[in-house]
C-alpha cells in the first residue's frame, strides 16, 4: 500500500522552498526568488501556504528603508519534509519491484 503524500509539500515551488530552507538557517525572499523558477506573486502565495501550515516562519523587517522578508523552517516543517521524502522514496522503491 502507498503512503499518502503531504499535499502541502507536493508542489514544485513549495518543495523547493522547503529544500532550500532545510539547508540554511534562514533565507531572504530575494534569495528564494533567484533560486526558484517562479514569479514574485507565486512565490509569495506559496510562502503564505507554508506559513499557514506551520512549516515556516516569516519575519518582515526593513533594510535601509526597503522591505525585507526572511524565512526559516520550523521543527514541524522539518518533520513534514522528512516524512515526505521517506514516503516518496517508498514509491520509487516499490516501482522497482513491479
Amino acid at each position: 500500500m502507498f503512503r499518502s503524500l503531504d499535499s502541502l509539500l507536493h508542489s514544485q515551488v513549495r518543495l523547493a522552498i522547503m529544500t532550500i530552507l532545510l539547508n540554511v538557517k534562514s533565507a531572504e525572499f530575494s534569495y528564494l526568488l533567484k533560486n526558484i523558477d517562479t514569479s514574485k506573486g507565486n512565490l509569495s502565495f506559496q510562502i503564505t501556504k507554508l506559513k499557514e501550515g506551520g512549516y515556516i516562519k516569516v519575519k518582515k523587517s526593513f533594510r535601509k528603508n526597503y522591505p525585507l522578508t526572511t524565512l526559516s523552517i520550523t521543527p514541524k516543517g522539518i518533520d513534514a519534509y522528512e516524512n515526505y521524502v521517506e514516503a516518496i522514496s517508498e514509491y520509487f522503491q516499490k516501482s522497482r519491484k513491479l
